[in-house]
């Protein structure tokens, strides 16, 4: 799986990084939800709500802030590369860290999502088999797609955010890209 990010946007997102959101504003209100793949992805993530150490660890922008006219937004996806062709799929070891882009500049921690190349899993699992992470199914993206990849699984888990459509929903009514920077020649375009 190819991840491509704008050059411009990547530098901005790099620029922002550095500002952090105190620990007391960096966990959202999850309602008290909890459930074994919850408490499993906050364990494994909880040093990614600095999203600076998420970079220092090798995560990369793989989106900006991805988000639907009337359904909220994912957020913007930072992958790990090395995890991209594996299939792991265990709580502790998601492809994927989602965050909100906050007006202060912060970038908040909402979210992951787990993400299997549909032709790596059928290297060991022919169909009908579909990857589930911890008893959780994974929902077929498949090609052509709005990313220009390949097929995949996915499967969103809103561990740091309380979402409304439940907690393996794509969509997040409760983030939002409204707050993204925009690079002064993407502010010119307009």
């Amino acid at each position: 799986m190819s991840v491509s990010f704008n050059s411009r946007s990547l530098s901005t997102l790099c620029a922002l990084a550095v500002v952090s959101l105190p620990t007391s504003m960096a966990f959202a209100d999850v309602s008290g939800e909890s459930s074994p793949i919850i408490d499993k992805v906050r364990h494994a993530t909880a040093r990614f709500v600095n999203i600076n150490v998420a970079l220092a660890e090798g995560w990369v922008p793989a989106t900006p802030c991805v988000s639907g006219p009337d359904t909220g937004a994912m957020g913007v996806h930072l992958v790990l590369p090395s995890r991209l062709d594996q299939i792991a799929l265990k709580g502790d070891t998601p492809e994927a860290l989602i965050y909100e882009p906050m007006a202060n500049g912060a970038m908040r921690l909402v979210g992951v999502e787990f993400i299997v190349k549909k032709s790596v899993w059928e290297v060991t699992n022919p169909p009908p088999a579909v990857p589930a992470v911890e008893g959780n199914l994974m929902n077929l993206f498949g090609e052509p797609n709005r990313f220009g990849l390949p097929a995949f699984y996915e499967l969103h888990v809103w561990a740091w955010e309380d979402n409304p459509k439940g907690t393996f929903a794509d969509w997040n009514t409760r983030v939002t890209c409204d707050r993204q920077a925009v690079s002064a020649s993407a502010a010119a375009q307009r």
